[in-house]
């Protein structure tokens, strides 16, 4: 190979490392996601889950980036032997050379590219884990539902018996009713209970009776 070649594999190879090296996937340096202190929890305490969050996440990505790197570098190298053999078939030795160069520099773009697109994956990995985590520990994380930290108390149940709540659950099922159930009679449920009685050729009264609700219980 004659010197020509030789220097014009050699600015190939050094454009190839620098952008290879601009290109290269890393480790989060932390999370993209908003998080903010669950209910009751000081600033101490979240800055703590915080601390703990950051390195469960970043355990879960854990080798992620060298890997998408060396994936980068094999596929810049296979295109710079591949261009110095074509080169070589084409033009001889400065061929070789020139196509040495021209297949380094496609590679470089290549492995540059690959690894930015993976870097894209490895952050959302490690949002994801970061904000699991967190919510785990009690705070608010945009997406991940209503916080359950220091929800009030559910409604207590009715009283055992209370023919109306029972009433009402069955025309819930069976969709007459659309409102969650109170053992309490009023326009909407006694409206269901008509409509109810008027479809199953009942004496339409409006009013919940225990043999109403048997044939409630009674229809699929």
């Amino acid at each position: 190979m004659n010197q020509r070649g030789w220097t014009s594999a050699g600015v190939a190879g050094l454009v190839m490392l620098s952008l290879l090296v601009s290109g290269c996937a890393q480790t989060p340096l932390g999370p993209t996601v908003q998080v903010m202190p669950g209910p009751g929890k000081s600033f101490d305490q979240f800055t703590y889950d915080q601390a703990g969050c950051k390195q469960f996440a970043e355990g879960a990505v854990a080798g992620q980036a060298q890997n998408a790197n060396t994936r980068g570098v094999g596929a810049a190298a296979i295109t710079t032997v591949l261009g110095a053999g074509l080169g070589a078939a084409i033009g001889g030795g400065r061929g070789a050379g020139i196509g040495a160069a021209s297949g380094a520099l496609g590679g470089a773009g290549i492995g540059a590219g690959m690894s930015s697109n993976e870097q894209g994956g490895i952050q959302a990995q490690y949002d994801n884990a970061f904000a699991q985590c967190m919510y785990a520990k009690g705070n608010m994380v945009p997406g991940y539902g209503p916080m359950m930290v220091n929800a009030p108390p559910p409604p207590p149940p009715p009283p055992s018996g209370n023919l109306t709540y029972a009433v009402q659950t069955q025309l819930n099922r069976l969709g007459y009713l659309r409102s969650p159930p109170d053992g309490m009679s009023g326009p909407q449920t006694s409206a269901a209970i008509s409509q109810f009685e008027s479809v199953s050729g009942l004496p339409v009264d409006g009013v919940p009776s225990p043999q109403l609700l048997a044939r409630l219980q009674a229809t699929p």
